[in-house]
This record gives C-alpha cells, structure tokens and sequence, in this order.
C-alpha cells in the first residue's frame, strides 16, 4: 500500500481521535482507514492505539510512529512532482464488478468504447450478484442499483433506471390481468431473495404506494426471475432494460400502466476521492455520459434519439 496516503490516514486518524472522522476528513471509505491502519501497525510491528468506546489515544509505539510520519509528510510536501500530460492519461487495469443483467445490457458495450477511447486502459469485469467488499476483493468500482447507499459509502450516481411490472400472456390467460397495483397481493409474484415478502413500491397519482408481494419463485439475480417470467411462472418487476425487447417481441406483457415502479439509481462506488487514479475518474466521467446519451442505451430503454 502507498505509505504516503497510510501515513495521511495515520496523522488524521491522531489528531481527530477518530476512525470515522478521519474518513470524512480524507474523503475515503471507513474500510479503506481501517485497512491502512491495520498495514500502519504491521509495519511497525506494534499496536498504534488504545480503541476505546469514547476516543482512540496513541500508545508509545503510535506517539512515535506519528512523529516518524509528520516527517514523511512533510519532505512528501518539499518534493515538487513534474506533472505533464503524459503522465496523466489514463491507463492501468480497473477491476470492475456488476450484476449480470447490467454486466449485458450496458458494460458489453460501454466498456468496449472507453478501451477505445483510452488504448493505454485495460478492464477486469468481474460478473457478481451480491454486494462485494472493495477493499478485500481489490475491487476499483462496484456498479449498483439500489435507492438505499449505506451511509460509508462513497458513491457517484451514474444513471437512473425506471423498472416495469410485466408477465408471460400464458400467466395472463390463465391466471387474469391485474386491474391495480393491490391486486398483486394475490398473483404469484417473482421475488428477489430477501427475507419475508417483498415490498414493490408505486407511485400512483402522486402518491405513495406499497404492495406486499409474494411467490413461490424467488431468487438473487434477475436473469433468473426474467427467464422465469417468459416461461409462464409469474409477474416479475424488471428493470426496462431487460425487459424492453422482450416487450416488443410479445414474448413479455407490461401491467398497471398507470402505477410507477419506485425509480432506481444506478451508483459507481469506490473506496476513497482522494488520489483517485486517471482511469477511475475517466471511467466514472464515461460511464455518466454513456447513460445519459449514447444510442445504444437509449435504444435498450426505449427512449427516442433528440
């Protein structure tokens, strides 16, 4: 690990008496402190601070530790770095981890158009339905669609996504076509693994909606439920990427055109703003301006070219 930026987060983590306020003051994730702290105390073979419930003190070690790394920091501070354009073109490798259906939809042809545009670039697409832990798995940017960030999170929105209630016409004819978002309630709903029902959110005429659902299909990864749904098995709530050609093949039905799905956002996370490299900040840049307008998204999401 860069010992520069550890002994930062070192000097920070001492002079705030605090983890969590060190974070913020850097601007970094609390598990990337934590993971610095940790590489801090095996180089210097030695315990750096007393954790208690109120406040972190410095044991000996860490009084001379700290001292070691206010010197560090500032010879860092008297070296004037020569930056040219050069060396700040993006390139290196970024691991990247998103679901499958996003992974399809939207990277396979994102990612293609950021290597071209950045030759110097490579990318590491890592296909993960569960939420990953950046720092352990060495993870650069997590894509996610969620409405519900943990606060410690650093993330950047990149895009929305609108979702779409919709069933198999096999389902419809044998099971009828519900009228209103409450009528779901008795329709065998496709689920995402959660624990109990799950709750699909509306809003309908301005207001606030929420229907419990259930079903006897459930999964973690929306491919499964998507594929369950042609077949037959369910009323699934999709986002409109995946299911907007399967709308216009008929192979899917769409429901209660007047309920709105709860919009979500699709979210970049990382591990800290500081010192992020070129390629990150490129790709973040890229992939914001990919959703908002190019083509091929559009045309998946059935939104007409300006």
């Amino acid at each position: 690990m860069d010992r520069i930026t550890a002994a930062q987060v070192f000097v920070s983590i001492a002079e705030r008496g605090s983890m969590i306020a060190a974070a913020d003051a850097l601007d970094m994730s609390r598990a990337m402190v934590t993971r610095y702290l940790a590489q801090m105390e095996q180089w210097a073979g030695a315990r750096l601070l007393h954790r208690s419930t109120r406040r972190l003190s410095l044991t000996d070690a860490g009084d001379s530790t700290l001292a070691r790394c206010r010197q560090m920091l500032e010879l860092a501070g008297q070296i004037e770095v020569r930056q040219d354009s050069a060396d700040d073109a993006p390139r290196g490798l970024l691991r990247i981890t998103c679901s499958q259906s996003l992974g399809q939809a939207a990277l396979a042809q994102a990612v293609p158009a950021y290597l071209r545009r950045y030759p110097r670039t490579a990318v590491d697409l890592q296909i993960n339905s569960q939420a990953v832990n950046l720092v352990e798995q060495r993870i650069d940017l997590a894509l996610r669609i969620t409405n519900a960030l943990e606060p410690n999170l650093i993330a950047r929105q990149l895009g929305r996504c609108d979702s779409v209630v919709c069933a198999a016409p096999a389902y419809l004819a044998e099971h009828g076509r519900p009228q209103r978002a409450e009528d779901l309630a008795r329709h065998n709903c496709l689920t995402y693994s959660y624990f109990g029902k799950s709750l699909w959110q509306f809003s309908y005429e301005g207001e606030a909606l929420s229907v419990p659902v259930s079903g006897n299909l459930s999964a973690n990864d929306d491919l499964i439920l998507l594929t369950a749904a042609v077949q037959g098995a369910g009323v699934a709530l999709q986002p409109r990427y995946s299911v907007a050609p399967l709308l216009a093949s008929g192979q899917l039905v769409g429901l209660l055109p007047e309920y709105a799905p709860q919009q979500m956002g699709i979210y970049g996370i990382y591990t800290s703003r500081q010192h992020m490299p070129p390629a990150l900040r490129a790709m973040l840049d890229f992939l914001r301006d990919w959703f908002a307008d190019s083509p091929e998204w559009r045309d998946r999401i059935g939104v007409a070219g300006a």
